[in-house]
């Protein structure tokens, strides 16, 4: 039931589905509302009114412009009951955050189209590794670089690469391919037998998820061998 004088009802009497944080969880950001958004960052509302209602009334503070409230001080949002210091701090800092990111120039990003590209990257950094690492690069539509992770670290002479870590990451972040990358102590990277079993295995659960293995680089001391390069993927 709502409460008297109420514009709407609390957040908490909403059914969980429709609750903003429950939706962003359930559906991603991008579902929201600019007033579910904003009810996000205040949090909290009064005892009469929801946090939701509170977020209407500082978007009606420019008629619904968002790009208007990232103008606003905070003195400007306090002057809406409900609204004190904490809450009108918050809210301009998330305006400063979204100014900032706007204006901030493109990230430049590591084309990894070649293997000597991927091996330069990663060769300094896992030639003197005393066990195997498995690594995975997520890329993009453009083989461009989007994050380095590391799957597994094994003994001196393995590290298990099970599909569900290997390709759980590229999912979330949304990669068009992978390239493998591990290393071998001994500092002979030729590939082993387990090597080109775990490597068509992979291979084989990327094509089936929608998510291309390019290569699979194997690391030794100055050296590198590209399973691709060898027609052994």
């Amino acid at each position: 039931m709502n409460r008297i004088n109420n514009i709407g009802p609390m957040l908490k009497e909403l059914p969980r589905n429709e609750r903003p944080r429950e939706k962003i969880l359930s559906l991603g950001v991008s579902n929201l509302s600019n007033a579910e958004l904003l009810a996000i960052l205040i949090a909290s509302g009064t005892r009469e009114e929801s946090a939701l209602v509170l977020a209407g009334r500082v978007l009606s503070m420019e008629n619904g412009s968002l790009a208007r409230l990232t103008a606003c001080q905070p003195e400007e949002f306090q002057k809406i009951r409900g609204v004190g210091a904490a809450k009108s701090c918050m809210l301009v800092a998330a305006m400063e955050l979204g100014r900032r990111i706007a204006v901030s120039p493109a990230e430049s990003r590591i084309r990894l189209d070649t293997p000597d590209k991927v091996a330069e990257l990663f060769m300094e950094e896992m030639r003197y590794l005393k066990k195997e690492v498995f690594r995975v690069a997520h890329l993009n539509v453009k083989n461009e670089l989007i994050m380095k992770e590391d799957i597994s670290v094994g003994g001196l002479h393995s590290a298990a690469a099970h599909p569900r870590e290997v390709f759980q990451t590229a999912i979330k972040k949304g990669a068009n391919a992978v390239i493998l990358v591990h290393n071998h102590p001994s500092g002979d990277p030729t590939p082993s037998q387990a090597d080109k079993t775990t490597t068509d295995q992979l291979v084989k659960a990327g094509k089936i998820l929608g998510i291309q293995v390019l290569d699979h680089i194997v690391i030794g001391d100055g050296h590198y061998v590209s399973l691709k390069q060898q027609k052994m993927l």
